[in-house]
């Protein structure tokens, strides 16, 4: 698949006669750093209430390793509670929702409902897309699949009810991977970079671009890119982490995120 940086969708498009401006990057500060399992290929992560449930890739297709949900203590890193999800199924994003944590898979065609609580399976329900991110938004499920596209789901039966493409500067951004609802603005890792897009989930446009690069630095040689972002149960900032890092980092933004309209 083909990567969108904050560099490349920053350039100029034209939108018929007019001149569609490209969303800026703006500033972050991190607030924290913590442990975070090394061997977690990390595919979704989200806040339930005072833990972080958060899904593991099974690496590649075809491997060995098996995928994983787990519950992780956001202060120290600790895997609370996981169970194994059998090969040859890939989990992928995952969220909470009105009491039931929905898990995606990466090409299975298939999705799972389960207890956020203990973990324990409830429903599998057919799912035609590829699964990346997984999120709450409106009402219903908000899904990404690594194109531009976004699309919004209906429990139980995740029948698509409206979709949107995300775009800056009008061009389509691609890699759209890992998502989060914070504050009605939809943030979302985009596959494989550093960046995290935010992004008006009414319209699909970016309204802002954060470069978290930098966070690469503190971790562990050896490693894949930024994917997972959270409401962190702690400071109620975000919370960040990457597949296979040993560091989930907690940043806050120290501008505002730009009107959905420019």
């Amino acid at each position: 698949m083909i990567a969108a940086s904050a560099a490349a969708v920053g350039a100029i498009a034209l939108v018929g006669a007019s001149v569609a401006t490209a969303a800026p990057t703006i500033g972050w500060r991190l607030v924290d750093t913590r442990p975070h399992d090394p061997g977690a290929f990390t595919q979704g992560l989200v806040r339930f209430g005072d833990v972080l449930i958060e899904t593991t890739g099974a690496c590649c297709p075809g491997g060995t390793v098996e995928s994983t949900v787990r519950k992780v203590d956001p202060r120290s890193g600790r895997v609370l509670e996981r169970r194994v999800i059998p090969l040859p199924l890939w989990a992928e994003g995952v969220t909470v929702f009105r009491g039931t944590a929905w898990h995606l898979t990466f090409y299975d065609g298939v999705a799972f409902s389960f207890s956020p609580t203990t973990l324990a399976p409830a429903s599998r329900v057919t799912y035609p897309f590829q699964g990346w991110g997984l999120t709450v938004q409106g009402g219903s499920l908000l899904a990404s699949d690594g194109t531009p596209r976004l699309r919004w789901l209906r429990t139980p039966d995740l029948r698509v009810t409206k979709s949107v493409v995300v775009r800056d500067a009008g061009r389509p951004v691609s890699g759209i991977n890992e998502l989060e609802m914070l504050g009605g603005v939809l943030w979302a890792n985009v596959w494989p970079s550093e960046d995290i897009a935010l992004i008006d989930p009414a319209s699909g446009r970016v309204r802002a671009w954060l470069d978290l690069s930098s966070l690469r630095k503190r971790v562990q040689d050896d490693v894949d890119v930024l994917n997972g972002i959270a409401r962190d149960p702690v400071t109620g900032h975000v919370a960040v982490t990457g597949t296979f890092w040993n560091r989930l980092f907690v940043i806050r933004l120290t501008e505002p995120v730009p009107p959905a309209t420019r």
